[in-house]
């Protein structure tokens, strides 16, 4: 058992420096700009490529945690980082004559590597520490978040140095390295390593079980009601900055406190979560996107920015105490699968409420975000955790 537990903090470093590499996910609004201009595109359908990348990234959690599940953890997350990384390479050789395939290598096939990585990471952890599965969650997600404050910076600097074609390179090749050698590290734990824990008498549901219970879809419409905010930021941070009063560095800058914000908030609510109970963390972020998305109507300045970080750190907190919300109700055995599901939410919210705020003006956009999460609240409301669950992970 000695073994067991100093093998699990290996693994969850391990997991940890992949979700490193996959958080790049949320910086296209750093790419969009200089790619636009590389590729002579139009911003506004450059910008739809983050919503892209978002709902196939929900695709390959979905399927990578089916095929973790069913096989082993490593080759999910090496043929996940060799993807992430394959699509910026691919990325790179975009010529102007068709920018769309920033769609297809960016978006698709980058965005469904990041799922598979992220479910497998997750489940991974999940599995190795049933008896602190919020900070696991919380530690591996946080380090997600955490890519945006470290590759924004440095990103930029690339950009303005090498262009376009080079950057994505170096990324490409770089994740690659990194994800291939780490993924080396993770496997499932014995079952016999987690008797005794309050995962080996809860109820493994399997994906058909888990479908026939309305939690489930309580969960699910929940998160679908709960990120709109941020996933109408997401592709306007330094754009709607400027607009906003903001000097382009200070917008840029901005980017960098959305990371700093999300991935506190993937570690604090996870962990606020285990004490007070998954609900009340939920319930916790939604009023305060709810707030902040109010706000955002006419906020300015400083407080665009205070704005900005609140949503970011409840959309971070979102990733952390949903993931433990789905083990705690469905059991983490089918883990892979059943959280790709719930991710359907994510990823439809992604896809849908982009899409609406492009038809919407700002203010409306942002008046329909805190209108969805009084939805939220009330589906919360009616989700029934068992109590045991909701306060020990």
């Amino acid at each position: 058992m000695k073994v067991a537990v100093k093998n699990r903090y290996l693994i969850l470093a391990m997991g940890m420096v992949i979700q490193l590499c996959a958080g790049i996910i949320y910086m296209w609004s750093v790419f969009k700009g200089p790619v636009s201009a590389h590729l002579s595109w139009d911003p506004a359908k450059s910008a739809i490529t983050s919503s892209i990348m978002l709902s196939t990234f929900v695709l390959g959690i979905i399927i990578g945690g089916r095929m973790q599940d069913k096989y082993s953890p490593s080759p999910v997350a090496l043929a996940g980082g060799v993807l992430l990384g394959l699509g910026m390479v691919l990325s790179s050789f975009v010529p102007k004559s068709a920018p769309w395939l920033i769609y297809v290598f960016y978006g698709v096939i980058g965005g469904f590597g990041v799922g598979c990585v992220y479910t497998t990471t997750v489940s991974v952890v999940q599995k190795w520490f049933p008896d602190r599965r919020g900070f696991a969650t919380g530690m591996m997600v946080g380090a997600f978040g955490f890519s945006l404050v470290l590759f924004a910076p440095v990103t930029k600097i690339l950009l303005a140095e090498w262009g376009v074609p080079k950057t994505f390179i170096f990324f490409g090749i770089l994740f690659i390295v990194i994800c291939s050698v780490c993924s080396l590290f993770l496997k499932n734990p014995e079952v016999k390593q987690q008797s005794g824990t309050p995962a080996s008498t809860q109820k493994q549901y399997t994906t058909g079980e888990m479908l026939k219970t309305k939690e489930f879809y309580f969960l699910t419409f929940s998160m679908f009601f709960l990120l709109p905010a941020y996933f109408i930021l997401n592709p306007l941070f330094i754009s709607l900055g400027v607009e906003r009063g903001l000097s382009e560095s200070m917008a840029t800058f901005g980017v960098m406190l959305t990371g700093i914000a999300s991935a506190s908030g993937r570690l604090l609510i996870s962990w606020f979560s285990d004490f007070v109970g998954r609900k009340a963390g939920i319930a916790t972020i939604s009023l305060i996107t709810l707030i902040a998305a109010l706000v955002m109507i006419f906020a300015q300045g400083v407080l665009f920015l205070v704005c900005i970080a609140a949503i970011a750190f409840s959309f971070g907190g979102s990733a952390s105490v949903f993931a433990a919300t789905a083990a705690d109700l469905f059991g983490t055995k089918h883990m892979g699968l059943n959280y790709g599901c719930v991710m359907v939410g994510f990823g439809s919210s992604a896809l849908i409420f982009q899409l609406l705020s492009n038809a919407l003006s700002v203010t409306y956009s942002f008046v329909v975000a805190a209108a969805s999460c009084v939805i939220t609240l009330m589906l919360v409301a009616a989700l029934k955790i068992p109590k045991k669950s909701a306060k020990k992970a």
